[in-house]
């Protein structure tokens, strides 16, 4: 066996010992997708059919909620996520240019991961921070008031950790 099958393996042993708690109850598939999320770090359809077997539920019941939810990926995405704000505060008070900034400090477009995996941005609506737009959220964080010139202090401090 390859060492990335094993490591496969792994992730998929330690999805299935989590769905664990899960099993046989109602209204726990945003919890037990996350959770999946936080192990493979996106939920590849292969990850919503074992989600999906695990709790006996539908693919279309996990497809429609991780399609529906802006918290999930399908895709992969950089071990730190940056997520610009576009809701109405936030785009009139300069999230556009955080935006260009973003794509130019990193070199990649919403929905990209940087080449070493670092880092990933999108973009997402409201995250009722308003009286501190423009906002950038990093991971669960909130950096309110962020300007073009805090990107590159902010990205440094960020690779540190």
């Amino acid at each position: 066996m390859s060492l990335k099958a094993a490591a496969e393996r792994e992730l998929y042993e330690r999805l299935t010992q989590a769905l664990e708690k899960y099993k046989g109850k109602r209204g726990v598939l945003i919890a037990a997708l996350q959770e999946a999320q936080q192990i493979f770090g996106y939920l590849p359809r292969k990850v919503m059919i074992h989600v999906a077997n695990e709790l006996t539920i539908p693919l279309s019941e996990v497809y429609s909620v991780v399609s529906f939810y802006s918290l999930f990926s399908t895709m992969p995405t950089g071990r730190i996520r940056l997520e610009v704000c576009m809701g109405t505060a936030c785009y009139v008070k300069g999230a556009e240019e955080l935006l260009k900034g973003l794509k130019e400090e990193l070199g990649v477009e919403p929905g990209e991961v940087t080449k070493d995996g670092l880092f990933s941005i999108a973009t997402t609506r409201c995250v009722g921070a308003c009286s501190a737009a423009p906002v950038l959220k990093v991971g669960e964080e909130l950096h309110g008031k962020m300007t073009r010139d805090r990107i590159s202090p902010l990205l440094e401090e960020l690779k540190q950790r």
